[in-house]
């Protein structure tokens, strides 16, 4: 049985009809004009996460005092003639490797079991800023380390679709939390697909802008806590939601520079808004359906290449077959994780506190790298950078698989096997660090369902900046091919 089934929580964030339903917009809306108050969306959101997180585990710290508090000095302000903010109490879930001052950080890790941070990263401050409410903590692997939603601290977060498969991950809690329409925007921290791999197993829409879109402080990396000073030059921070829509508000009022992000960038979009589809007709797309190197499902493979030619078809556009050139990046992709590492940190801190590390993190500090590796690293990830920027001068979009599988087993980090094949237990993530080496925008959307009833998810990288045109092709995906599944008969709990 899965929580969809159970208790009508659509996971696609559509209407029976086939209809892409904006579900942040209409709340803010109703609770500035006093329709409703915050304090009922987020008493109503407590009680929606009160029925079903107990099966999904997808919150491992709740602040049910403080959000009310916070809903209550809103309807107040409101009340009093005040102007409210774009986010005016819309629930939101914050995962738990991104600082909220106040409210337990544990970075999925028993080393920071019990750290408190005193300041909000700069994406929970501009949340908070445009009267968002902040309603826990979403679970992910240690310190992000794994495409999973298990950890040694926590419970582990099972998929909304079928409560016996992951979520993927590392925002594994964040997208079950969407998905499963506990909360319609959850934030989301992607080093090498953190954002859009559960986004593509939960069947939402997840989105890694442009490296420097969003900024970052202190996200994974304050050097003031050991172990926590990672993955510079990988990570990005965006919005896991329901509709594209959804995500251009989202990024209305998260991006924009930051002095204490050194790669933040101007923010020279005027207005986030999903573009009309008219500015998309006669754009170049290609389509890869395993970028030269990768195996995947059967029924991976067919929705993707569907939805992307139904695309093209429907836009006037070119739809060629083709990729970039480059292999497996797994090797280099691991090698720029352990660079940016603070490994003496973790080991020192694991020591002393007498904990033991799991899973890919432990086997990354287990081996000796060298200098020499690190090097080859560098130079294959340019070679990588500049055989993908060739590319996009001839496509102005590259559409994918997200996953090269729908979702697997719980407490696994990837499945053994994929189309019959023995495959490594990363093999499932191919498609997702492209963006991250890049630093180009990608967003997964939903591209259909197996047999299994399993989502499966299309990802769309843009050109450098061009985080607009890759919301505007989402928005196109979700018109040509709704993500409604009539015979789950749902409702969505945040139209």
């Amino acid at each position: 049985m899965n929580v969809a089934d159970e208790h009508a929580a659509c996971p696609s964030g559509a209407d029976a009809g086939g209809t892409a339903l904006g579900a942040i917009a209409p709340i803010a809306a109703a609770v500035r004009s006093r329709r409703t108050t915050a304090e009922q969306v987020v008493q109503e959101t407590f009680r929606r996460i009160h029925a079903l997180d107990g099966e999904l585990n997808a919150f491992c710290t709740l602040d049910e005092a403080g959000a009310l508090a916070a809903a209550r000095a809103l309807d107040a302000r409101i009340a009093a003639g005040a102007p409210a903010g774009p986010l005016a109490g819309v629930p939101v879930g914050v995962k738990d490797l991104l600082a909220t001052r106040g409210l337990r950080t544990t970075y999925g890790s028993r080393l920071y079991r019990d750290h408190v941070p005193q300041e909000d990263d700069v994406v929970v401050e501009r949340l908070r800023a445009a009267d968002a409410i902040v309603v826990g903590k979403t679970n992910t692997s240690e310190f992000g380390y794994g495409a999973f939603g298990h950890n040694a601290l926590f419970r582990t977060t099972r998929n909304p679709w079928n409560l016996q498969c992951t979520s993927g991950g590392s925002s594994a809690g964040s997208a079950a939390a969407v998905a499963a329409g506990l909360v319609p925007l959850a934030l989301g921290s992607d080093g090498g697909g953190s954002i859009r791999l559960p986004a593509a197993l939960c069947g939402i829409v997840g989105f890694k802008p442009s490296m420097g879109r969003v900024p970052v402080y202190p996200g994974c990396r304050d050097e003031r806590l050991p172990g926590v000073s990672s993955w510079e030059s990988l990570e990005h921070i965006g919005p896991l939601v329901r509709s594209a829509a959804d995500a251009a508000l989202a990024l209305s009022v998260l991006a924009g520079p930051d002095p204490r992000d050194r790669v933040s960038i101007p923010d020279e979009i005027d207005a986030w808004a999903v573009p009309p589809e008219v500015a998309l007709r006669g754009r170049r797309l290609a389509f890869s359906p395993d970028l030269g190197f990768a195996t995947v499902d059967p029924e991976v493979r067919v929705a993707t290449e569907a939805l992307a030619r139904r695309l093209g078809d429907a836009l006037g556009c070119t739809v060629d077959v083709a990729h970039p050139g480059f292999g497996n990046p797994g090797p280099t992709f691991e090698a720029l994780v352990a660079l940016q590492t603070d490994r003496q940190g973790l080991v020192r801190l694991a020591a002393e506190q007498g904990v033991e590390l799991h899973g890919w993190l432990a086997r990354l500090l287990a081996r000796e790298w060298t200098a020499d590796e690190f090097r080859a690293a560098h130079f294959a990830r340019q070679r990588i950078v500049n055989a993908t920027q060739r590319f996009m001068a001839r496509y102005d979009f590259l559409l994918t698989p997200t996953t090269a599988c729908p979702a697997f087993a719980l407490d696994c980090e990837g499945p053994p096997c994929i189309d019959g094949l023995p495959v490594d237990l990363h093999a499932w993530v191919g498609f997702a660090p492209l963006g991250n080496f890049t630093g180009l925008p990608a967003v997964s959307v939903p591209a259909g369902v197996t047999a299994g009833g399993l989502p499966v998810g299309l990802q769309i990288m843009g050109r450098h900046l061009d985080d607009l045109g890759v919301l505007g092709l989402a928005a196109a995906a979700e018109r040509i091919a709704p993500f409604a599944m009539a015979a789950l008969a749902c409702k969505d709990p945040w139209s």
